[in-house]
């Protein structure tokens, strides 16, 4: 089934905000990008920089992946900040390590899933974009991947995408993302529960209309139909609801994400957080205190430097749209990539 409004499929419209255009691009991770950064200086520049969390990718992932397209730099970009076209996969995870996110997920189980991925493609030049949101329902074929401990894990068939976190982490993620489109993905983003929730809640919480009355015990949330302002705990809750929407299947949680996406970028276009150094630096560190990145993005000024060569992007060139998926003949609770629909839109984006 392709993309239709209320089932999170298809455009789900256009991002809005000037100051945190690497969020509207890249969904809740990339928020960091810009709001990183901007004022902090020395002790606390440390502190923000020490706080994110890196995974060598290239490294455990080797040579055997899709070649990067090689382009000549637009004579118009800018020398001093990256102009290439860039894919970056932003996951979204439902780890339950630490107490927080154990609170915040609902459980004490070891191990987490991608709760939410999207690929975000800048274009070169830094002049448009696209994000597509992939489905955790997605049946794929999981390749051999090299496990964080040593050795690899076999090919899986008909595997739920988000299982390849499950049982590689972030570079089997990558490796399965890159197996089902052939693009590369130059960077890895990821934020946990626990720095979603300190996010929303350093904003000041976010404002959400939602179309319907939501009542989903798993996620603990139940709101009437209607606009509502949520703390850190309740957008999450948010977040994670699938089972009191639509037909209680991911789209319909895909939906919600995208939502809640762009109030956020409400939230934080409405606020002046360069002239609040106080309220800039709770901001980033609740960023960066969950954030897990590649070793191409872990630090501060990595991180600023691509926030800063998406500036010049407008709400109108950037993109948000689902991958195109059907029913999965084998199992009517997941789904499969529609084809050639997919393969067409993964092509777009090389």
């Amino acid at each position: 089934m392709t993309g239709h409004d209320g089932h999170g499929d298809g455009d789900a419209g256009r991002a809005v905000g000037r100051r945190s255009r690497a969020l509207r691009i890249a969904g809740l991770a990339l928020a960091g990008a810009l709001v990183l950064g901007a004022g902090s200086a020395g002790w606390a520049y440390w502190h923000l920089n020490d706080n994110i969390k890196s995974v060598d990718i290239d490294n455990a992932l080797g040579d055997n992946r899709p070649l990067k397209p090689v382009v000549t730099p637009s004579p118009s970009a800018s020398a001093a900040l990256p102009g290439e076209a860039l894919n970056i996969l932003v996951l979204g995870s439902d780890s339950r390590s630490g107490e927080e996110n154990q609170r915040l997920g609902g459980g004490d189980s070891s191990g987490a899933r991608s709760d939410t991925a999207m690929v975000v493609h800048l274009d070169a030049g830094r002049t448009s974009a696209t994000a597509v949101s992939i489905p955790r329902d997605t049946l794929v074929t999981r390749p051999s991947c090299p496990r964080p401990a040593g050795g690899s894990t076999a090919v899986a068939h008909n595997s739920m995408f988000n299982d390849a976190y499950a049982v590689g982490g972030p570079a089997c993620a990558v490796k399965t993302v890159e197996s089902m489109t052939d693009v590369r993905m130059d960077h890895y983003i990821e934020i946990d529960f626990s720095g979603f929730a300190k996010l929303v809640d350093a904003l000041g919480g976010v404002t959400v209309t939602t179309d319907e009355d939501i009542a989903d015990d798993d996620s603990h949330l139940h709101l009437k139909a209607g606009t509502h302002h949520l703390d850190g705990t309740r957008a999450l809750a948010l977040a994670r609801t699938r089972h009191g929407i639509g037909d209680g299947s991911d789209l319909g949680r895909i939906g919600l994400q995208q939502k809640l996406v762009k109030a956020l970028l409400d939230q934080i276009a409405a606020q002046d957080l360069l002239t609040d150094p106080a309220k800039l630096y709770r901001v980033a560190d609740a960023v960066t205190a969950g954030l897990t990145t590649d070793t191409g993005l872990d630090s501060l000024g990595e991180l600023t430097r691509l926030g800063q060569s998406v500036q010049g992007l407008s709400a109108s060139a950037v993109r948000t749209v689902t991958m195109p998926v059907v029913r999965a003949p084998s199992d009517p609770n997941r789904v499969v990539a529609e084809e050639p629909e997919a393969r067409k839109l993964w092509e777009s984006l090389r």
